[in-house]
């Protein structure tokens, strides 16, 4: 009697176990549509302002009008004298993703 109380215990508990492994493959996490985007303002960032470290980083959102969209973002930086932010607007042609400029604007907020 004390083996068949084991035994289902045993069997009681791999079930438990069985029942909550995940089945399949997890879904893997999108790609932004402005990580290109976000890439690039990085990049133009550290080349305007290569004496400082970027500490973080914001997609503000995107505005589209007529055939341009513009991608905006804020990035902050820390240099030897200050902290400081920068919004960086890209434009881009929407259709064809062809960049028309690039904007920064400092920011102490």
């Amino acid at each position: 009697m004390k083996n068949i109380v084991m035994a289902l215990g045993l069997l009681m508990s791999v079930y438990t176990a069985i029942t909550h492994i995940p089945i399949g493959i997890p879904a893997q996490a999108e790609i932004p549509s402005y990580a290109k985007w976000g890439v690039l303002a990085v990049k133009e960032t550290k080349q305007k302002y290569p004496d400082a470290k970027i500490i973080d980083y914001l997609h503000i959102g995107s505005e589209t009008k007529d055939d341009t969209t513009i991608e905006k973002f804020k990035l902050w930086l820390k240099d030897d004298r200050r902290e400081f932010g920068v919004f960086v607007n890209i434009t881009f042609t929407t259709k064809t993703g062809e960049l028309i400029k690039i904007d920064f604007q400092e920011t102490d907020r």
